[in-house]
């Protein structure tokens, strides 16, 4: 996915000699936490919603707020991973998108974004959800997909969830094929399971032998 599917351009940007009063009347009409100010195509910045509410709207003009602009953007060819991150980041549910020569040219909407993410197998397929940690120094993806595979199973996506000082997370999404296989799998190759969100079988059977154990020297 590159950001230019979905960039829109149906909203009127403000301008600095827009006053105070134009300002506090669009955030009345629009969903949006913020709006962008634009010049001759160039973005100098946004103001959000928050900065607005308590605003005396007498006499003033954008361009006595500012003090109050906030900075941030996506490039066109921007991939989905980097759209989130400045959706989260700037706290906004509209991003400014900039062609290469810096131009505006539109913007996104989270709820699109999170739309397109809704639908990639990573959350749409079924599947199991497994966390693994390990030294940092000796995992590799290709290693965690091929343990995946060697069961039979697919690996619909994986990225690193957490980095300690020392040792790395990984979230991964499978099949629910052989799902106990690749856990044990894993283990073998001294990966800690943080999490399955499916029953792990191996688990369970030490448990009953654990616990059959203990009614056997009871008696």
């Amino acid at each position: 996915m590159t950001t230019i599917d979905y960039i829109a351009n149906d909203i009127e940007t403000l301008k600095l000699n827009d006053s105070v009063l134009t300002v506090k009347n669009k955030f009345k009409n629009l969903i949006f936490t913020h709006i962008p100010i634009i010049e001759d195509k160039q973005l100098l910045g946004l103001i959000s919603e928050t900065d607005m509410q308590g605003m005396d709207a007498s006499g003033d003009v954008v361009n006595s707020l500012r003090y109050l602009f906030e900075s941030f953007y996506v490039e066109q060819d921007a991939n989905w991973l980097t759209v989130l991150k400045e959706f989260a980041k700037n706290e906004a549910n509209i991003l400014p998108v900039l062609n290469k020569k810096k131009e505006y040219i539109g913007y996104l909407e989270l709820s699109d974004i999170l739309h397109f993410f809704n639908n990639t197998p990573f959350l749409k397929e079924e599947g199991t959800i497994i966390i693994v940690s390990k030294n940092k120094k000796e995992y590799s993806f290709s290693q965690v997909a091929q343990i995946v595979e060697s069961n039979d199973a697919e690996l619909f996506g994986a990225f690193v969830s957490k980095r300690y000082s020392d040792f790395i997370e990984i979230t991964l999404k499978t099949s629910t094929t052989n799902i106990n296989s690749i856990i044990q799998t894993f283990r073998r190759y001294d990966y800690t399971i943080e999490l399955g969100l499916h029953e792990d079988n191996y688990l369970n059977e030490l448990k009953e032998r654990s616990e059959y154990l203990q009614k056997y020297l009871n008696i």
